[in-house]
């Protein structure tokens, strides 16, 4: 293994001691510099009876951050439990508050997923911001004791053509590609969506999913007196310091002469690789009792969760701790989130074989303390204790903040702002142009310059990624049973409306990956808004959370997980609020899933669900006219449940040859995309004649809508089903020819299309 030895001071100055803190009560602290408001720091001190040390108050403050603790979120985050009903966790194994949600999918198989941010990291240092977004998340999947089997990777940017856009973007995409590659995991599905507000503040979300037996599932705990704290994996550096607070290295200590160090985390994808394997030899050996990975805040918050989880106290010897930089001081060490490290609890007896292992992978690992039969996490360095807290102040009980939720005053001249004034095409020729114009649009062209450079087929379990509605993979190559996922946020939609906002994503995850034929089986999310302090983003939070929780009730799948991400604004300007919402589904056999597109000649195509006159926020406004403004199409989640319903068993059937999911653009879109990707042509007649005129028709974006295709001689069994499940189904046209020709709207030859909707993202970013 690569030794990165470089000595960046030569006397990190005195150690600040626990024996010192109490013989020096009023000593001057850089607690605000450490992001710690003056009443965190004095309920610190009332906590510890005394002054903290200084490693003492780094802890508290990577640990109380907004990233850690949820302090701003967590009255509102408990309303998810309030809303989970007992069916609901009928098939989790793990939820809320674990390292990421778990669910059975029948077979003695289990299936781990979660989505986090990096964004903050990824527009300092854009690729290992990225790179290191995605070890982080597959590092809370392997310490669930699950194989990482795939990676998605939903994205926000600024304009397209905005210059720090293209700063940003091209190494954000290389960081999650050259990381989720090396590891050897497929890219299944993400979105790429441009939006003025997200300039300066890049959205970096990433989604794991792992695979293992009911029986392997492990947990984050350490119990048991006289059970061994094994650290293992890379070694700790002074990368990262402050990754999850406002630190800045040098606010740790005094000393002169230590130059600063980047916030943002260095990634080692080989190590990360190697550690997975080595992880997974040590779970099937049956020789780890808990385990926690090293993240967000690094051994403070491995070391804190651990012994809070336990049944006892913990004592770690710091000095043992394998490092990189000479001279770090313990604050500096108990902060770093460098990566690829996990943290084991291990039964004495079981140390060796522990031990060889590693060895066996080339994999430092050294025991660096032991459970014990107290009650605080006591931490010595070089036989001077160094820290010595109750565990659960650190890692569970920090601040809780009932923050100010007010309604914006401008959010009524935001809702009363309607889409209904602005100029429509009129004219054949005119919905032509505006087809191809939208086709070409940042936020609709194809995402291949982004995808190609992911593997998504490595392994050889995936079965769909993009550019279908979901990625699919094989989880057991016997049965064929595999899952499904997705994930989506219209964040316009949340704009105008946060709680149907939240819903309306949901709803489109729930039904993209029906689309494939799955079961919606569970949720994630990432809940991306602006300052917490801002009344307005705490009431957009709010409705979201509300909204979402109450959706996945009606919809009878429980939220297993997720992450809140606050403070991303530029200035005073927040983002578009943003909750990222991914979806699990399962498929008993992943080769009856129904593939994406128009795929055979002389298929019937049928359109399931209803248009109506939806306009507002979406994107031929935003494209067409920089408008935002109105209320977001309706919702009707029960409708999604039979339509999730009809596709699934459909599937199973073999009923369905294509189904794509109708969403941004509308049924235009959508018929533009199902021939591309599908490879072939269509003929269609537009729905609603004498209803709606063609523009509202193509462009409108109400949700619940598929396009799916059938035989001709099983369409009118499809159509049977819809109408015994109270949807609405109709026929539109055949698949068949090179041109997509609509009625009312003069031919467009594929080739066209495709020039169109392939050129955008190169022509901005390079070939």
């Amino acid at each position: 293994m690569t030794e990165l030895a470089a000595p960046i001071v030569a006397d990190p100055g005195p150690i600040d001691t626990v024996a010192n803190a109490a013989d020096t009560p009023d000593q001057l602290q850089p607690y605000r510099e450490l992001g710690l408001k003056d009443d965190e720091y004095s309920r610190i001190r009332e906590i510890l009876g005394r002054r903290p040390t200084a490693a003492e108050l780094a802890m508290y403050s990577v640990m109380w951050s907004e990233h850690c603790s949820y302090k701003s979120s967590k009255v509102h985050l408990g309303y998810f439990g309030e809303t989970t009903t007992a069916e609901m966790k009928e098939k989790m194994l793990a939820g809320i508050g674990e390292n990421a949600g778990v669910v059975e999918i029948g077979d003695g198989w289990a299936v781990t997923f979660k989505v986090e941010s990096h964004n903050h990291p990824s527009y300092v240092e854009p690729y290992q911001g990225a790179a290191t977004g995605v070890g982080g998340i597959v590092r809370d999947i392997m310490a669930m004791g699950a194989r990482p089997i795939a990676v998605a990777d939903p994205l926000r940017f600024g304009p397209a053509d905005a210059p720090d856009t293209a700063r940003v973007l091209p190494g954000i995409v290389a960081g999650i590609g050259g990381y989720g590659n090396c590891l050897g995991l497929p890219n299944v599905g993400g979105e790429v969506v441009f939006d003025a507000s997200y300039a300066g503040n890049p959205l970096v979300n990433a989604m794991c999913v792992g695979a293992m037996r009911t029986e392997d599932l492990h947990l984050a705990f350490a119990s048991g007196a006289g059970n061994k704290i094994i650290l293992f994996g890379a070694r700790t550096g002074l990368d990262g310091i402050g990754g999850v607070s406002v630190l800045a290295s040098e606010t740790f200590s005094d000393a002169g002469g230590r130059k600063k160090l980047p916030a943002v985390q260095v990634g080692d994808p080989f190590t990360e690789k190697v550690l997975i394997e080595c992880c997974l030899e040590l779970f099937h050996a049956g020789l780890v009792v808990g385990i926690q990975d090293l993240g967000g805040a690094g051994l403070s918050c491995a070391t804190s969760e651990l012994a809070s989880a336990g049944d006892g106290g913990m004592h770690i010897a710091l000095e043992t701790v394998p490092l990189r930089a000479a001279g770090m001081t313990p604050a500096e060490i108990l902060s770093s989130e460098s990566q690829e490290r996990m943290c084991a609890v291990v039964t004495p007896e079981n140390v060796d074989a522990f031990m060889a292992v590693c060895a066996k992978w080339d994999t430092i690992a050294t025991v660096i303390g032991e459970v014990t039969d107290g009650d605080n996490l006591v931490i010595d360095f070089h036989g001077e204790t160094v820290v010595d807290v109750p565990p659960r102040t650190v890692a569970h009980d920090g601040p809780v903040y009932h923050r100010p939720v007010q309604r914006g005053e401008g959010q009524d001249a935001l809702v009363a702002n309607t889409a209904e004034t602005l100029p429509r095409p009129a004219s054949p020729s005119e919905l032509r142009a505006e087809i191809l114009r939208m086709a070409a649009s940042p936020n609709l062209c194809s995402r291949a310059w982004v995808t190609d450079q992911y593997d998504r087929y490595v392994r050889g379990n995936t079965v769909s990624a993009q550019p279908a509605d979901a990625g699919v993979v094989r989880i057991d190559e016997e049965s064929g049973r595999g899952i499904a996922v997705a994930t989506d946020c219209n964040a316009r939609f949340t704009a105008l409306d946060p709680y149907t906002g939240a819903q309306l994503a949901l709803a489109e995850a729930y039904r993209n990956v029906a689309t494939s034929g799955a079961v919606p089986t569970a949720v994630t999310n990432c809940l991306n808004f602006g300052s917490p302090e801002d009344p307005h983003v705490m009431w957009q939070f709010s409705q979201a959370v509300r909204g979402l929780a109450d959706g996945c009730a009606q919809l009878g799948i429980p939220v297993t997980g997720g992450n809140v991400s606050f403070y991303n604004q530029t200035g005073s300007q927040a983002i578009l609020p943003t909750p990222v919402i991914g979806i699990l589904g399962v498929l008993d056999d992943v080769a009856k899933r129904v593939p994406s597109g128009f795929r055979n000649d002389g298929d019937v195509i049928v359109l399931v669900g209803r248009t109506l006159a939806e306009l507002d926020g979406s994107e031929w406004a935003h494209v067409v006219h920089g408008h935002l403004g109105g209320r977001p199409p309706a919702v009707n989640l029960e409708h999604e449940r039979r339509l999730a319903a009809l596709l699934a068993a459909a599937a199973t059937d073999g009923l369905l040859t294509g189904s794509h999911d109708l969403s941004e653009g509308g049924l235009a879109q959508g018929l533009v995309e199902a021939c591309l990707v599908g490879g072939h042509g269509a003929t269609v007649s537009l729905p609603t004649p004498g209803v709606l005129d063609p523009f509202v028709t193509l462009f409108a974006e109400s949700a619940g809508r598929v396009l799916v295709t059938v035989t001709p001689e099983r369409a009118e069994e499809l159509l049977s089903r819809a109408a015994e499940a109270n949807l609405p189904a109709q026929r539109l046209g055949a698949v068949g020819g090179e041109v997509l020709a609509v009625e009312g709207v003069p031919a467009l030859p594929l080739d066209e299309l495709r020039t169109a909707w392939e050129g955008t993202l190169p022509a901005l970013f390079g070939a």
